[in-house]
């Protein structure tokens, strides 16, 4: 069966996410090179292993070389101090556009994150059109992603979908989570529609499934044509034995940031 490219680059392949989509990512193409910071092991087959740090830019480079379209999954994915996150993120953003200019690949599919949006309370409908309003080091980082991949846009032609993933992890287990769950089998349509739709310029898209009470309205990526076909209403929603309203001050209940709005670097008041 042909594939619809030769070699791809799935950068952040020794990631949680990235070890579950590994053995999938084949159907996209002829080969597919597998990057991590990390030593992920031998290839497979129809595979190439590239150990690589994001922040050197002759690495990445060197990464890039040869392949047609790009997952890019790599960074630092949690919210932690900021010199990592910059380095990883940030710095490793501009070298990765960079690659992509002067190397001629067209297609970017960037792992961004619903920290980009998680300040927004959860009583609010929230689109790719609305301010920003990150939640961490973390959020800005994809912030940051988001704008220098629209830069590279406008300047240079070269097209992104920005990916606003929410929990894609087997099976949801809290309120948040069944809100912002993400099946493995969506993401990978997902992903399929963001490197297969002919035409996608810059876009933004929230990485949900089709669950009820949904944060999250993706009118502005209707182009992709994606439609998820799992939802969290599989899963049962229980209330913990002795149910209790959480206390008022209790950000994470009215954030959509969830735990993301307390954690990370703390700072004298």
């Amino acid at each position: 069966m042909t594939k619809p490219f030769k070699r791809i680059l799935f950068t952040g392949a020794g990631g949680n996410l990235g070890r579950r989509l590994r053995e999938h990512l084949h159907a996209f193409a002829d080969v597919v090179r597998l990057a991590d910071v990390a030593d992920i092991g031998p290839a497979g087959p129809g595979e190439e292993v590239v150990q690589c740090d994001l922040a050197d830019r002759e690495q990445v480079m060197r990464m890039c070389e040869g392949v047609d379209a790009i997952l890019h999954f790599g960074g630092v994915s949690t919210e932690v101090e900021f010199a990592p996150i910059m380095q990883a993120n940030i710095l490793g953003m501009v070298n990765l556009y960079e690659a992509v200019h002067k190397l001629g690949i067209r297609r970017v599919v960037f792992a961004s994150s619903n920290h980009t949006m998680g300040m927004y309370q959860t009583s609010e409908r929230v689109d790719a059109a609305m301010p920003t309003r990150a939640d961490g080091y973390y959020g800005l980082s994809k912030v940051w992603g988001e704008n220098l991949s629209r830069y590279y846009w406008d300047r240079f032609g070269i097209e992104t979908v920005c990916l606003r993933i929410g929990f894609c992890f087997p099976e949801p287990a809290t309120h948040r989570q069944m809100v912002t769950w993400l099946s493995l089998d969506d993401l990978l349509e997902l992903l399929r529609r963001s490197l297969l739709t002919p035409r996608v310029g810059h876009t933004i898209a929230f990485g949900v499934s089709d669950n009820p009470g949904r944060w999250w309205d993706d009118h502005h990526s209707r182009h992709l044509a994606f439609l998820a076909k799992d939802s969290s209403a599989q899963f049962p929603d229980k209330p913990s034995e002795q149910f209790a309203y959480p206390d008022p001050s209790d950000l994470t209940t009215f954030l959509q940031g969830g735990v993301f709005v307390t954690t990370g670097p703390k700072y004298p008041s």
